[in-house]
C-alpha cells in the first residue's frame, strides 16, 4: 500500500486542488451578491473528481515513463518511481491506469447529475465531454506512441487544464455561466501550475535529453528555461490584482479583500532562490513549495472575497 501511495505522488495534489477552489469560491462570493445558492454538493464532488484525476494522472505518467525507459535514466528520481524501480509492476500500474480512468468517468458524471440534472442537459453533455478531455489528457502526457510530454506541449496542457478549464469550468458548475474576468484568476492558476512543471522538467533537463523526452525546458534550454519560470512566477499575483481592481474593490476601499498580496514577500524569497540554483538536481524541494504557494494563493483569495467583503 505504501508503493501505491508514493506512486500517486500526494504532494501534487495541493496543485490540482487551486483551481476548484479558486473558481468555486468565486462563484460564491458572486452568487452571494446576485442572491444565488451556492451548492456544497458541488464543490465536494469536484474535490474528490479533481484528485481521482491527479492520480490518474500520476500514476499514467509513473507507468508511461517507466515503460519507455525514461526514469531509469533519472538517478535522482529513479528510486521514487515505482514502475522503474520493480516495486509495482507495468501490468500492475496499468491496470491501475484503467481502474482510475473508471472511476474518473463516474465521479465525473456524479458532479455533473448534481450540477446540471435535470434543467441544464445540454451543458451535462458538453461537460461530459470535457470530462472525457480531462480523462484523456492525463494518461496521454507519457502514453501511447506520441505522448505530448515527449513532444514539448505539458505546458500547454497544464495551462489549459489545470488553469482555465479547473478554474473556470468549476466556476460554471455553480452558476451555470462563464464570464470573462475569470480568465484572470483562471491563467494565475495554470502559470503557477506551468510553472511547477517547468522546475520539473529543468530539474531533469540532462536525463530527459539520454532518453529522447524533448520536455519544453529541454528545447529551449536551461538558461531560457530559468527566465521562463521567473515570468511564470511573477505574473499571477499581478492577474489577481487586475480581477479584483475591475470588480471594484480598489474604487470600495475594501483593502482587507486584498489579503492575497501578502504573498509577494514570499513569491519573491523563492523566486531570488530558484534564481540562485547552479545543479538542476537543486530545484527538487522547489517544486513543493510552489504547490503550496498556488494552494495558498488560491485560499487566501477565497477568503479575501467571501470573509472580508
Amino acid at each position: 500500500m505504501s508503493d501505491w501511495i508514493k506512486a500517486a505522488r500526494l504532494r501534487t495534489l495541493p496543485l490540482s486542488l487551486s483551481g476548484i477552489i479558486m473558481g468555486a469560491f468565486i462563484a460564491k462570493w458572486r452568487l452571494y451578491r446576485e442572491g444565488g445558492t451556492w451548492d456544497w454538493r458541488i464543490f465536494a464532488l469536484a474535490l474528490l473528481v479533481t484528485l481521482l484525476y491527479q492520480i490518474l494522472s500520476n500514476y499514467a505518467n509513473d507507468y508511461g515513463d517507466g515503460v519507455k525507459g525514461t526514469d531509469a535514466k533519472r538517478i535522482n528520481e529513479a528510486e521514487a518511481r515505482a514502475v522503474a524501480s520493480g516495486r509495482i509492476t507495468a501490468k500492475q500500474m496499468k491496470n491501475a491506469v484503467v481502474l482510475f480512468s473508471v472511476l474518473s468517468f463516474v465521479a465525473t458524471v456524479a458532479l455533473l447529475y448534481v450540477s446540471f440534472f435535470p434543467d441544464f442537459m445540454q451543458e451535462f453533455y458538453t461537460f461530459i465531454g470535457l470530462g472525457v478531455a480531462c480523462i484523456l489528457a492525463a494518461i496521454g502526457y507519457t502514453v501511447g506512441k506520441k505522448p505530448y510530454g515527449y513532444m514539448g506541449l505539458g505546458d500547454l496542457f497544464v495551462f489549459v487544464f489545470f488553469g482555465l478549464v479547473s478554474v473556470c469550468g468549476s466556476y460554471f458548475l455553480f452558476t451555470k455561466t462563464f464570464s470573462w474576468d475569470m480568465l484572470l484568476p483562471g491563467t494565475a492558476v495554470g502559470m503557477m501550475s506551468m510553472a511547477v512543471l517547468n522546475l520539473n522538467n529543468m530539474r531533469d533537463i540532462e536525463s530527459d535529453r539520454l532518453s529522447g523526452k524533448n520536455s519544453f525546458a529541454l528545447r529551449i534550454g536551461f538558461r531560457n528555461a530559468m527566465i521562463y519560470e521567473m515570468i511564470l512566477l511573477q505574473l499571477p499575483l499581478v492577474l489577481i490584482l487586475i480581477f479584483l481592481g475591475i470588480n471594484g474593490f480598489i474604487q470600495a476601499q475594501n483593502y482587507y479583500v486584498f489579503i492575497v498580496m501578502i504573498l509577494l514577500i514570499p513569491m519573491a524569497k523563492l523566486r531570488r532562490k530558484i534564481m540562485s540554483v547552479k545543479e538542476p538536481k537543486e530545484l527538487d524541494p522547489f517544486l513543493k513549495q510552489v504547490g503550496i504557494l498556488t494552494f495558498t494563493m488560491a485560499v487566501l483569495t477565497a477568503i479575501g472575497l467571501n470573509f472580508f467583503n
